[in-house]
């Protein structure tokens, strides 16, 4: 296959950013849009010369498309991603892929069992300090993860509505969850602590928290605690720290610090995750390994269960646990 044609399921922000992305490709073709806003998919469409469709079942029956991407918020996935694996069309889900853990579970296994290539929008995993630092910490014991995600409240009205984005830590924090997974193991259990402040006044319908404290374990017996605030208009951070008895490891975006008894080091380094990510899944469907994709469709769940899990321990005020391997899918 010389090059792939690509088709969306949404048009919004995030889809547009990987339009862009995607020009930048070799191998990549804009192909076909669909989104539930006929005058958006139309601009988008005429923007990037690409084929726009009435419904997403017209684009996947067309015939035009290798591959889809698909870009809706988490509310509206019902039905997406299994037509897609049954046309055996490869498909690149945004993040998080759903709301509803065992939905997303049965997703994940039509993809698996329909054989095509599958990947997710955990996209900082493609940062080249996220790959220093997994091989740093290949061979060290992880004692302590401290980890955050502050900052302010995104323009859209869905994510201000629980029912509808699952709150920052489902909608956003999930980048940082899914880094305490890929780098530091799998999670045993989960205490959260969420409370409305300042989002109460200034929006009074929302039903989302807007500050939240998660303190959890690691199957490894690592413990950590994660903060997270979406209100916060003066102060931002996202960074992950991996603490061990002789070596500090410190992630914040593109940044890498490294300190042990050896080297006291910080480093820039390249920052074109998106780049990296769409790249891998772009060769990966070209030439059929799966192994190419950082995170698939399998580890997106995985790390939603976390979320989910978290957002359950805040409203019951229960420490969830999770149960191992095979019983976790």
């Amino acid at each position: 296959m010389n090059k792939v044609r690509i088709g969306f399921i949404g048009a919004g922000g995030m889809a547009e950013h990987h339009m862009k992305t995607l020009q930048k490709l070799e191998h990549a073709k804009l192909a076909a849009v669909h989104d539930v806003s006929s005058e958006r998919a139309r601009q988008i469409g005429k923007q990037y010369q690409m084929q726009v469709y009435d419904s997403s079942e017209q684009l996947l029956q067309s015939g035009m498309v290798d591959a889809v991407f698909i870009c809706t918020p988490p509310f509206a996935r019902d039905g997406i991603e299994e037509s897609v694996a049954r046309r055996g069309i490869h498909l690149l889900s945004e993040k998080p892929v759903g709301l509803d853990l065992e939905a997303a579970r049965s997703k994940s296994r039509i993809i698996k069992e329909s054989g095509i290539i599958h990947s997710s929008g955990y996209c900082l995993r493609y940062l080249e300090s996220v790959q220093k630092a997994k091989a740093y910490l290949a061979d060290k014991t992880v004692d302590m993860v401290l980890a955050y995600r502050i900052g302010s409240l995104p323009p859209t009205p869905w994510f201000r509505q629980m029912d509808k984005s699952g709150g920052q830590l489902v909608e956003q924090s999930t980048h940082q969850v899914d880094l305490i997974r890929y780098l530091a193991g799998e999670f045993r259990e989960v205490h959260a602590r969420y409370e409305q402040r300042a989002i109460r006044k200034e929006y009074p319908d929302a039903t989302i928290p807007d500050v939240g404290i998660i303190s959890f374990s690691l199957q490894s017996g690592a413990v950590g605690s994660f903060s997270t605030a979406c209100m916060s208009k003066k102060f931002g951070r996202g960074d992950v720290e991996l603490i061990g008895s002789d070596f500090y490891v410190a992630i914040k975006g593109a940044t890498l610090r490294i300190v042990d008894n050896s080297q006291e080091l910080e480093e820039k380094l390249g920052a074109a995750y998106t780049l990296e990510q769409d790249k891998a899944f772009i060769e990966a469907v070209r030439t059929g390994r799966q192994e190419r994709v950082l995170c698939g469709y399998d580890e997106a769940v995985a790390t939603l269960e976390v979320t989910l899990a978290a957002n359950e321990s805040a409203s019951t005020g229960r420490t969830l646990t999770f149960g191992t391997g095979a019983d976790r899918q």
